[in-house]
């Protein structure tokens, strides 16, 4: 197993504030990628107070090897009130950026489209003013369900490509690379910003990284987010190397010089970490 370099350990927000937000979540029984997916920003995420909003449950029917999202139980049942009940907590947070996730629910018909849309449109309605970020499944590339996400209208639609394509096998076992950019392709409409992220240190290269972004140049994305991989549990796949900082610095410089209107790349940076200066730093 390696060992863990410097730049690779992060330290915890205040545990009053982390205990604060998660009591929020528990009293409506709302789910948190931060909390689920184990993610090393919770502290700082908590602490502003911000959070990535999972709904339809912390049951994922697919078994990619880098998460340490529940695969073993039922996948639970669609929750009518979450929808309100994201609305009304991001309310009460303050928030004025609300990212929405899901697991993969290929057990539902549209795949957890609906909810999706559903929670969108309660959010618009509850908060003026409010930017809506998305972060989707692929659908299995049905675009039906696809389009049902696009037409309740987020303002930032992101579905992460997650590796290079020679890894999928192991990563992404039940997914296709070609099949997400296309998500990402059909999602990129005038007024609409669309993003993707990646992780690193999972044994690519780094012409792969850089003919990854090309491939998310050509097909319209506006931003890319560049993280290090770290191994949430022990039954998740081991870490094959620590990129050094210079390497993340190398691929946002890279992502900026072909075209990208944001790059955020560097060892903590995940999808929707610090979400809200997407939108500041391309409105400047």
């Amino acid at each position: 197993m390696k060992r863990l370099p410097p730049w690779a350990k992060k330290r915890l927000g205040p545990a009053s504030r982390l205990h604060e937000v998660k009591a929020i979540l528990r009293s409506r029984g709302l789910h948190t990628v931060c909390e689920s997916a184990r993610c090393p920003n919770i502290g700082e995420c908590f602490s502003k107070p911000t959070a990535t909003f999972m709904i339809l449950g912390d049951v994922c029917t697919r078994t990619c090897g880098f998460c340490s999202i529940d695969k073993r139980a039922a996948p639970l049942l669609v929750d009518p009130h979450e929808p309100l009940n994201i609305a009304i907590t991001a309310k009460e947070m303050g928030l004025r950026h609300v990212v929405i996730t899901s697991v993969s629910r290929d057990d539902l018909p549209d795949g957890g489209a609906g909810q999706f849309a559903l929670t969108i449109k309660a959010i618009k309605d509850n908060i003026s003013g409010i930017l809506v970020e998305v972060l989707t499944p692929d659908f299995n590339g049905d675009d039906q369900a696809l389009s049902i996400v696009l037409e309740a209208r987020p303002d930032i639609f992101n579905h992460n490509l997650e590796t290079v394509p020679s890894l999928y096998p192991k990563v992404r076992p039940q997914a296709d690379y070609r099949r997400s950019l296309e998500v990402i392709r059909r999602a990129k409409r005038p007024g609409r910003l669309t993003k993707s992220g990646i992780m690193v240190g999972l044994g690519e290269s780094a012409g792969e990284v850089k003919a990854l972004l090309e491939d998310l140049l050509a097909i319209g994305c506006d931003a890319v987010t560049i993280g290090q991989y770290l191994r949430p549990t022990r039954e998740n796949l081991e870490v094959v190397e620590y990129v050094e900082p210079d390497v993340f610095k190398e691929y946002e410089e890279f992502g900026r010089a072909i075209g990208f209107r944001h790059v955020y790349s560097g060892p903590f940076v995940r999808s929707s970490y610090n979400a809200e200066l997407l939108l500041g730093e391309i409105s400047d």
